[in-house]
């Protein structure tokens, strides 16, 4: 789906940070275009450098300010984004975490046999990364701001063959509540973006994952899938000034899917 013609910069002025780019079918990459479209300035961050040429493309395409690596596994990647963000900007507005991981081992396997190595990976990089971003993010948000990430309907009901990230995007999303609850009097919002089943590549490896793009378009009442700038769209929308008493919710990007039984 093509962006809307966007006739007024309704996030002009706004300065924000998206993780979680890896090619031009992420969600992160949605957000990104949505967001630039709406008149905001980004930095953009990559994995590491055999993504980096998949990323460097898309974030001239939005003019980022800021291209840098993290990759939260190796130590003081994440700070260092957040250091050169207070050298070149001094403040935050927003930002947009969408990075999820869990051993194929782990993902794959039933969560009663989730060994103890691989839930902590899975935790650490789809829950706590989150967590500690909003520490970072916390002080260069002077005038209040936005928080956001991504999650999926299995943190609310058995999805065959999501597993362990299931757990993990429970805990996400309780993360997201005590979050909100805790930086709310700065002024700062905390959400969860649930976008119905899409094919990126961190979905590819969930098993039968076509079967499951096929039942969400013959569940959903709107009966069509969701794309990544559908997600973008609606998050841009949660950053806007519009939506200040909008905070600590997971909000549905997915043609009604959760809804029908």
């Amino acid at each position: 789906m093509p962006l809307p013609a966007v006739k007024a910069k309704l996030l002009e002025g706004k300065k924000g940070l998206i993780v979680g780019i890896a090619n031009d079918q992420s969600i992160a990459w949605g957000c990104a275009r949505a967001f630039r479209a709406f008149g905001a300035e980004l930095a953009v961050t990559y994995l590491n450098d055999k993504a980096r040429p998949h990323v460097e493309p898309l974030a001239r395409e939005v003019e980022a300010s800021i291209v840098a690596p993290m990759d939260m596994r190796v130590p003081g990647q994440i700070e260092a984004v957040f250091e050169q963000i207070m050298d070149t900007w001094g403040e935050l507005d927003f930002l947009v975490h969408s990075i999820a991981f869990s051993p194929k081992e782990t993902l794959q396997g039933r969560v009663t046999d989730a060994p103890r190595e691989g839930f902590l990976a899975t935790m650490e990089v789809s829950c706590w990364s989150f967590i500690r971003m909003a520490q970072l993010a916390e002080p260069l948000m002077k005038n209040g701001g936005s928080l956001f990430t991504m999650t999926y309907y299995g943190s609310q009901a058995v999805v065959e063959n999501y597993n362990i990230m299931g757990v993990a995007k429970a805990a996400l999303e309780s993360a997201v509540r005590y979050l909100a609850a805790e930086l709310g009097p700065k002024g700062i919002r905390v959400h969860a973006i649930s976008p119905g089943p899409l094919a990126t590549r961190a979905a590819s490896g969930i098993p039968e994952f076509d079967e499951l793009l096929e039942k969400a378009k013959t569940k959903a009442p709107l009966r069509q899938l969701v794309s990544i700038d559908d997600v973008g769209i609606a998050t841009a929308f949660l950053a806007h000034d519009a939506a200040r008493l909008m905070t600590g919710d997971v909000l549905y990007v997915d043609g009604g899917y959760h809804i029908v039984d």
